[in-house]
């Protein structure tokens, strides 16, 4: 036991160090106040926490998780075809496989930054249209929320492929033959036989989608243009701008505890939905 403990004594020393005192320091600026020049300073208050329930953050708050939930639903929408047919596929599925993680090859910065050249005014997409005579002047495909939702799907997508993926390929490919010789449709064997079985993976993958979309900054500052303001957003700006750390830590503590309810409640279906 002795020899057990002194093993783990590095990794709790990390946890203690680079979550646990990050977090600490983070709790303590929650109750502090803001100083006259920025930064925070005593006296203790509560003045952050209650600034939580102004409706202008409560909107930012609903924002925020109305275009995580849709990002995340159409990751799905997406997601399952695409990992149904991976594994499915026999003599390409390694190659397939591939192409859906080469994006995490590339800075998702730069990535983002690709799709501003193509959606702005001048971008491939509007000087294609317009050479063709289909609209007659540029589209407002950037700094709105349909480009915030663009960027989130094609960045997070591949975080719901891979969890179905890994669902679908341990599944037993009789079943769906069963269900074909009795008669079932192509369209009905995925709703009712494949998407039950692959429900671990769609809940794993919604996870690993919703909690980064909730908590995204880099993604609505570049394809919103400052229009779409979220909840990573207003850390960023509380703590960088306007220098209001005691708010900016409440902002982020508020934000854990949703990104920790989500996560409880996926641990409480995640036994009962498993394969």
């Amino acid at each position: 036991m002795n020899l057990r403990r002194w093993f783990l004594l590095p990794a709790r020393a990390m946890q203690v160090l680079f979550f646990a005192v990050p977090l600490g320091i983070v709790v303590v600026l929650s109750v502090l106040t803001r100083g006259d020049y920025g930064g925070a300073e005593q006296p203790w208050s509560s003045e952050s926490y209650r600034r939580l329930f102004d409706p202008l953050y409560g909107l930012i708050l609903w924002r925020s998780i109305w275009i995580a939930a849709l990002a995340t639903a159409l990751c799905v929408l997406l997601g399952f075809p695409l990992a149904l047919y991976i594994s499915r596929a026999q003599k390409y599925r390694s190659l397939l496989l591939q192409l859906v993680i080469l994006p995490f090859w590339t800075s998702f910065l730069i990535r983002t930054y690709a799709w501003l050249f193509l959606l702005r005014d001048t971008g491939l997409v509007n000087t294609a249209l317009l050479k063709l005579g289909v609209i007659h002047q540029p589209l407002p495909l950037l700094y709105n929320d349909g480009a915030v939702l663009l960027g989130l799907v094609y960045g997070y997508l591949p975080f719901m492929v891979l969890p179905i993926y890994a669902a679908l390929e341990r599944m037993d490919p009789s079943l769906a033959e069963a269900a074909a010789d009795l008669g079932a449709k192509p369209l009905s064997i995925v709703l009712r036989v494949i998407a039950p079985l692959a429900s671990a993976g769609v809940l794993a993958g919604s996870l690993l989608v919703f909690i980064p979309c909730l908590g995204a900054y880099l993604t609505p500052d570049l394809m919103g243009g400052g229009r779409t303001v979220m909840v990573g957003n207003l850390v960023q700006n509380q703590f960088t701008t306007a220098r209001d750390w005691p708010f900016g830590s409440a902002v982020s503590l508020a934000l854990m505890a949703i990104t920790a309810l989500m996560l409880a409640l996926f641990l409480r279906r995640a036994p009962a939905e498993s394969p």
